[in-house]
Parts: structure tokens; sequence; C-alpha cells
């Protein structure tokens, strides 16, 4: 297997992307295909000592700035993002990893790997910590403004990722929106339940946004908009608690030496909440896989990236998303027309 990650493009520069590639080609069965500058990857390389042979640098000329404009970023042809991109598109590669912007990493994912047949807009699903397993949350940045029918995409490839790579066996899907009632919501989310009640997922309805960390369920779907409003609240919630915690324990000696009773429990929390142990969030519904990583990746992060990137070739994430999509979509035309809802759905 082989794993293009673009080492060019992320916040914090490549030093971080080839230590986690480092130690990537140590943990997992794939050779590392590095897209960037010759020269600085060489130099990394020999700095960590990596001298086998599963880490293939792949050189290019250009880099896409963190801040670019997604469509402009297009024309730099030769840029780390680009050639990844191209090298699955060829089949060179099995799968990309970036942790460069996530509107430049779509732009280029989406004109050279193309949406799935079936899919009519592609999401980013991220894994949210909860008081019991994992809630795979999608999107979350993709697509800011979706319909009904988007949304029911979402829902089939999130629950078929959580059935092959997460192991969850009969995945519970759900609607983030302001009331369990199917009454409540908007005019997306009640469109959307009204299709996702007569499909053969595993649909419980609404979910509240205080019920979100309780583990109600196994996938979540919104919009685009919604999604990554929430998942940059969490992170930042996670980071003042965490600070918060460490503050109080370095109040004076008493706090430092009950600190270290809780010290274990801590950790265990602080492995739960960091985004690095889950690595990258999937861009589901090209025809390719593509891991998208947070900009300011360390190296376990990126280790974690490639890690996924992994899993979900092994497991034919794409092809089972085909099958879903064909089984369900008989259904949710037929509940579509029978309700008026084609309008609003397509």
């Amino acid at each position: 297997m082989r794993i293009a990650l673009d080492a060019m493009g992320s916040d914090v520069g490549p030093t971080p992307l080839v230590e986690g590639a480092v130690m990537a080609a140590k943990r997992f069965d794939c050779k590392i295909l590095l897209v960037g500058r010759r020269h600085s990857l060489g130099r990394l390389l020999r700095f960590y000592r990596y001298a086998g042979d599963k880490i293939e640098i792949v050189p290019c000329s250009q880099t896409v700035r963190m801040d670019a404009n997604p469509r402009a970023s297009l024309k730099l042809s030769d840029s780390s993002i680009a050639v990844a991109t191209r090298l699955v598109a060829e089949g060179r590669a099995d799968a990309m990893v970036s942790a460069g912007a996530t509107g430049a990493t779509k732009a280029h994912a989406l004109l050279g790997l193309r949406r799935l047949e079936g899919i009519r807009r592609e999401a980013i699903a991220t894994l949210m910590p909860t008081s019991k397993k994992p809630c795979l949350i999608l999107d979350v940045g993709a697509n800011v403004d979706c319909k009904p029918r988007h949304l029911v995409d979402f829902a089939i490839m999130g629950s078929v990722y959580a059935r092959t790579v997460l192991g969850r066996k009969n995945p519970r899907v759900g609607i983030l929106s302001v009331g369990e009632e199917p009454s409540k919501g908007n005019a997306l989310t009640l469109a959307t339940y009204a299709l996702l009640k007569q499909s053969h997922l595993n649909f419980i309805g609404n979910v509240e946004g205080r019920h979100l960390f309780k583990g109600k369920v196994d996938v979540l779907v919104c919009d685009g908009f919604v999604g990554n409003v929430v998942l940059k609240v969490c992170e930042s919630v996670a980071k003042m608690i965490l600070m918060g915690v460490k503050g109080a324990m370095k109040k004076n000696v008493l706090t430092m030496a009950g600190a270290l009773t809780l010290l274990p429990g801590m950790r265990k929390f602080h492995k739960k909440v960091d985004h690095s142990e889950y690595g990258g969030a999937p861009l589901l519904g090209l025809n390719g896989v593509c891991i998208i990583a947070h900009g300011s990746s360390n190296a376990k992060a990126v280790m974690n990236a490639v890690r996924v990137a992994v899993e979900s070739v092994d497991q034919d994430v794409n092809r089972h998303i085909r099958e879903e999509i064909e089984a369900i979509s008989a259904e949710i035309e037929q509940v579509a027309s029978s309700q008026e809802l084609v309008a609003v759905t397509e």
C-alpha cells in the first residue's frame, strides 16, 4: 500500500510531517510517498536518521499557502497538494493525506478524484469524544449550504465508515437539531428526518447539542456550517478545561500534592480529547481516499492520519459506500416522491 503525504502545506512546516512519516513507516505496513521539496525533506529524513526503504520523496516546486483561495490554488499544478492528488488519481498511490489548507485540499481532491457515483456532496467526517465511544460527526466544513438529500448522503457515508473502519456493528445515526421530537428543527432537518426514517439505516432521530457527548449515536449528521462551528467550539472548550485544571493544580503545595493522585485520570482524559489521537478526518464521497489533517498537526497526529488512510484503504470504504448508495437510493426516491419532497431534496 502506498500513501501520498503532502509534506509542505501545514501551518508548522514540514518537520512534524516528516517525523510523523518516519513514525508511520516504522509502525504500519505501507510505503509513504513524501511530497515536497527534495532538499528540505531529505535533510529532515537524515536528521531523524531514517535509512529505510518505506519512504520515497516525490519532488514538487510549489506550495499552497494556508490562506490561499481554493479556486486560485488549482492553478498551482506542481504544488504538494496537487502532486499528492495526482498520485492517487493516476493509481500510483492508494490514498493521500494533507495537513494543508482544507479548502484547497478539497478543491484539488474534488477536481482530481471526482465524486463517487450517486454522491451529491462530499463530507468531512471527524471523530468527537463522548462519555462512551467516539461519535463520527459529518459534515464539519466541506459544505456550508446543504439540502436534505445531501444530509442523507452524509448519513450513508458515515454509517458505512463507522461500520467498516470503526467496527460499529449497526451504527446508530442521528440528526443534530434543536429538539429530540420529530417536529423540531428547521426545513432542512425536518425534510431529512422524513427521508432517513424510511431508509434501512439504524436512524434513531434527532439529537440535541446537549446530548452530543453522551454517546447516544455513532454517527451524527448536520450541514458543514453547523458542524464546523461545533468542532471549533469543542476544541476550544477542551483546551480551556485542560488549561484551567493545570492552573488549579499548580496553585499551591496542597493542590500540587493532590494533582499527583489525579494524574493518571487526567492523562486518560487528555488522551480522549486530544485531536492528535484521532489523526485526520476522511473526506468521504470521493473516488479515492483523502484524509485531511489539522493544520497544526504534530508528528503523532500525522502518524495517526496515515493510520486512518491505511484503515480506509484496507476496509475498502468506497466500495461499501457505492453499494449502500445503490441500496438506499430507491428507498429515498420513493418516499421523496410520495411526500412531495422532490423539490427540496434534489
